[in-house]
């Protein structure tokens, strides 16, 4: 190709290209973000649904506070620091709930993001019959990737509570 033929852009022209060129860049990354978070959560939440607290409880700041709904149950109020919110997940796994992530929305920078989880979570008793099913969305605030609060808002509390009475009936009794 000569020098004549080739197209040049015109000098005026360039930061706006540069700065569509960052724009789609940023959008491209952001999107990279939800997807690498969304699969670090589902792979903690399958090891939990194993049993194992360990992957999910380590995403927590020493000093994170979980804020569930209050109620009648072994869930209730605010599980201030990681020794809480073990206990929390311990009581979580022993109660045989199983969950996971169906949607995950972002926003914020890296040292200070608001993550939003739609989170579906059920329960069988040893038969294998559903004792429990419920639909919850997890409000996180991070700090450097790490988990500084959590609330959960569940569609379903009475479940909770239902659920609280049929594990009592079933001898699985709350940890300390």
């Amino acid at each position: 190709m000569s020098h004549e033929q080739t197209k040049r852009v015109p000098s005026a022209s360039r930061p706006m290209l540069l700065f569509t060129a960052g724009v789609a860049g940023a959008v491209a990354a952001r999107r990279l973000l939800v997807r690498v978070l969304l699969f670090k959560f589902r792979r903690d939440i399958a090891a939990l649904n194993t049993g194992d607290c360990g992957p999910v409880l380590s995403s927590y700041a020493r000093d994170a506070v979980l804020h569930f709904n209050e109620g009648p149950h072994r869930w209730s109020g605010e599980h201030r620091g990681k020794p809480a919110i073990a206990s929390f997940l311990k009581n979580f796994v022993d109660a045989g709930i199983h969950g996971h992530i169906t949607e995950l929305f972002i926003s914020g920078p890296p040292w200070r993001m608001t993550l939003l989880a739609r989170f579906d979570d059920h329960a069988n008793d040893p038969t294998g019959q559903e004792i429990y099913r419920n639909r919850t969305v997890l409000l996180v605030r991070t700090r450097w990737g790490r988990i500084v609060r959590q609330e959960d808002f569940y569609e379903d509390t009475q479940a909770i509570d239902a659920l609280e009475i049929r594990l009592a009936e079933l001898g699985v009794h709350p940890s300390k």
